[in-house]
């Protein structure tokens, strides 16, 4: 991805090794948003490993805007059985507080969208809190639409380690 530059100066790339600290900082910051600041476990290690380590699966776009990250739109491929093309999800964005109202999260979807159209890619998919009213009319304006008649499953803990063990 190539770098663009954006309003005032910022500057929308793909993250690069040192972009860990301020990844980490968007993602506590989005914690705290959805109201679960204490359930990040995440590090600046593991960003290092899985963004940059041998074989990256999840990606990330940021923002950055005088030297520091204000954004960031984290990502990983998906398959579609019934286009047989990739997709992707993405897990997260998110735009600091003081920086939002510049189109910074509409940038970062928007580059996401250019991934899957030059890559020839069926869909870009995620998730919102049913709560995040304006996150879903923002989504709405930019032409997403909800799957309404899907709900998302999860697996985790002791739940997942005891199906694990029932192979």
């Amino acid at each position: 991805m190539d770098p663009t530059t954006l309003t005032d100066g910022a500057v929308l790339r793909a993250a690069r090794p040192g972009d860990e600290p301020g990844i980490l900082a968007c993602i506590h910051g989005l914690a705290l948003y959805e109201r679960e600041p204490d359930a990040v476990e995440n590090t600046v290690e593991a960003l290092a490993e899985n963004l940059f380590g041998e074989d990256p699966r999840v990606f990330t776009h940021v923002v950055e805007r005088d030297g520091e990250i204000v954004g960031i739109a984290m990502w990983f491929l998906t398959y579609s059985t019934w286009t047989g093309r990739h997709g992707i999800w993405l897990e997260d964005l998110f735009v600091d507080d003081a920086q939002r109202g510049r189109g910074y999260g509409k940038a970062l979807i928007a580059s996401l969208a250019a991934v899957c159209v030059e890559r020839g890619y069926s869909r870009l998919e995620w998730t919102v809190l049913d709560w995040n009213a304006p996150s879903i009319a923002f989504y709405r304006a930019i032409g997403a639409v909800p799957m309404d008649e899907w709900t998302t499953q999860r697996l985790t803990g002791d739940a997942l380690a005891a199906l694990a063990g029932m192979r």
